[in-house]
């Protein structure tokens, strides 16, 4: 995978390749992703979908037709966000989201990023964003200020005019930017990323939640406890996440780990 012309947050020394889900329609779900959030199919095998941009997989769609229903409550997936490499990008998808009536869950600006939330249509959260300019973040030594107000929808849009082209899916240069999990406390997920992959603490909101990046972006990784507390290891015979992979400018070889709650985390080299 070529990291050329991607945003910022890929220029971290270790970032979000791509995400897997098991589906119990994996057909239903790939469908959502290509029309809602703008993905293209790069390819298909029997029980197996691969999606992404400027042909690279962002996200794999596996096939489980008789697991059962992710529990929101259990560790797991938050969200997945895919990272737009403008503003005026964002801007057309809100455009499109408004034209196909696509149901909304939020819109936060969050300092560094301005953020819409939806759901797909087996429960896992989906974040589409773009970044404001990383030289424009406030930091306060490590700590990024990062937080939630709502976001100027009317000023977002107005960033294209009438005369666009509007949205034609996802650009080439669109990523996985970062992963939210969800996890059963936040201290034992912040100390697991700084002592198996050497990730740095950049924000915590109170003791629920934590963020954590390398090379100065805003987070790769978040981790709550939101609906989540106390939880327990994943069942893995049920849909949602089934593993996160992160490509890595020092690793040597592929390995993979699993958290605390047995979240299935993958590294491979850049």
């Amino acid at each position: 995978m070529t990291l050329d012309n991607l945003p910022f947050a890929a220029s971290a020394p270790i970032s979000v390749s791509r995400v897997a889900l098991k589906a119990r329609d994996a057909d239903a779900l790939a469908k959502f992703y290509k029309e809602v959030v703008g993905l293209a199919e790069i390819a298909r095998a029997p029980g197996h979908v691969t999606l992404g941009t400027g042909g690279r997989s962002l996200l794999e769609i596996e096939a489980s037709p008789k697991a059962k229903p992710d529990d929101p409550r259990s560790a797991g997936l938050f969200h997945t966000a895919f990272l737009l490499p403008t503003r005026a990008d964002l801007a057309r998808w809100v455009r499109h989201a408004i034209e196909k009536k696509i149901p909304i869950d939020g819109a936060s600006d969050h300092f560094v990023s301005e953020a819409l939330y939806l759901t797909d249509p087996e429960g896992n959260g989906i974040e589409i964003y773009a970044d404001r300019p990383h030289d424009q973040w406030k930091w306060n030594g490590s700590s990024v200020d990062m937080g939630t107000v709502r976001l100027d929808i009317p000023n977002l849009v107005n960033e294209v005019d009438k005369g666009d082209a509007g949205w034609k899916g996802a650009p080439e240069n669109s990523m996985v930017g970062h992963v939210h999990l969800r996890v059963g406390k936040p201290a034992d997920a912040e100390r697991w990323w700084h002592e198996k992959l050497g990730f740095d603490t950049v924000a915590h909101y109170g003791d629920a939640a934590v963020f954590l990046s390398t090379g100065g972006y805003h987070h790769h990784i978040g981790a709550n406890s939101w609906h989540s507390a106390g939880a327990s290891r994943r069942d893995k015979d049920r849909t949602g996440l089934a593993w996160v992979e992160l490509v890595s400018k020092e690793a040597k070889a592929e390995k993979t780990l699993a958290d605390p709650w047995g979240t299935e985390v993958r590294v491979v080299p850049s």
